[in-house]
């Protein structure tokens, strides 16, 4: 069971995980953007 007495286990780093996410969404976006730019310029490229 967990418990909710407020204090953090200190192996949770949380400001270390919201860095990590806050990585991930970036680089998520910006994958994104370049796949569907490629996709475009493949398209104009084929016809």
């Amino acid at each position: 069971m967990v418990e909710t007495n407020g204090e953090r286990h200190p192996d949770m780093d949380y400001p270390a995980h919201t860095n990590t996410y806050s990585g991930f969404l970036t680089m998520l976006k910006w994958g994104t953007a370049g796949s569907i730019i490629l996709a475009i310029i493949a398209i104009v490229a084929i016809t």
